[in-house]
């Protein structure tokens, strides 16, 4: 079956039609970004996964040193092993804003509408957000104080240590505005939450 331009202008009139056209635009731009945001997902998550199999290199040749005496006693594998912890609790960190894994604290009343909810987790986003920034902010400065050093052990330059903070404000900044955006969509709703059993 082929599917032509033509095809899918007429499913659009006959599906979307009480809507108006900025509507159906407004819902394109949700779906390109949506896809955008799932690439970059994906990319962190392949990065986090790679890192954390790397990690076990070094920590499995620490433990062998220990106990077997033909595995030479390496210094590196104790500074490369905690770089890599630390990046994959940074991308882990990122992914987590996506889906608001991270833990909370209920400070607010429960909302008891769609469009409370939505007023509710936006406030969360914008404080969320205003953090993102200041991890852009001082996590440029902190990357240009570590471009200059290096490790004292593997002779890595800290840059590719201290670089995962500003990235990790960049990310969540790009994950906030989607949530923002969900949030924002959640508000023009009045219908009441279904009941958490």
């Amino acid at each position: 079956m082929i599917i032509t331009a033509g095809a899918i202008a007429s499913a659009r009139q006959t599906y979307f039609s009480p809507w108006s056209q900025s509507k159906i635009e407004e819902l394109d731009r949700v779906i390109v970004l949506k896809t955008v945001m799932d690439w970059i997902e994906r990319v962190l998550r392949f990065a986090m996964t790679g890192l954390f199999a790397l990690l076990l290199i070094p920590v499995t040749l620490q433990i062998l040193a220990r106990y077997v005496d033909f595995v030479p006693r390496y210094i590196w594998t104790e500074e490369i092993a905690r770089f890599c912890f630390i990046w994959v609790i940074m991308l882990g960190a990122m992914i987590a804003v996506r889906h608001d894994s991270h833990f909370d604290v209920d400070l607010l009343p429960r909302p008891r509408t769609k469009a409370a909810k939505g007023r509710a987790s936006f406030l969360v986003h914008v404080v969320m957000f205003i953090f993102a920034i200041c991890f852009m902010y001082y996590g440029i400065e902190f990357a240009r104080e570590g471009s200059i050093q290096s490790s004292e052990i593997a002779d890595l330059p800290m840059l590719s240590i201290y670089i995962a903070w500003p990235m990790a404000g960049v990310v969540w900044a790009l994950f906030l505005l989607e949530k923002l955006l969900e949030d924002v969509s959640l508000m023009q709703s009045n219908q009441p939450l279904k009941s958490e059993a």
